[in-house]
């Protein structure tokens, strides 16, 4: 849900996953996975809001931040791939 977001804006998805305000899509494996309104926004119907995971995500982009910062590098261009 994150790819091809710049840094700031996939922190603040993650903070408002954590805080259930939005939720991550679920395209693929959706059995038992119930729906939300909140996935409209993807153009989907199942969602779910993965806390623990978001936290994980937070603190390696948290990580990637400081490291841009270490090298010199615009953290305000960094963008998400993978």
């Amino acid at each position: 849900a994150i790819k091809g977001m710049s840094l700031r804006t996939a922190q603040q998805y993650l903070d408002d996953v954590c805080e259930k305000k939005r939720c991550v899509p679920f395209r693929k494996y959706t059995g038992c996975i119930g729906r939300t309104p909140q996935a409209k926004e993807f153009k989907m119907s199942q969602g779910r809001w993965p806390v623990k995971s978001a936290k994980i995500l937070l603190g390696l982009l948290r990580n990637a931040e400081s490291t841009a910062e270490f090298k010199n590098l615009d953290t305000e261009d960094l963008t998400i791939t993978h």
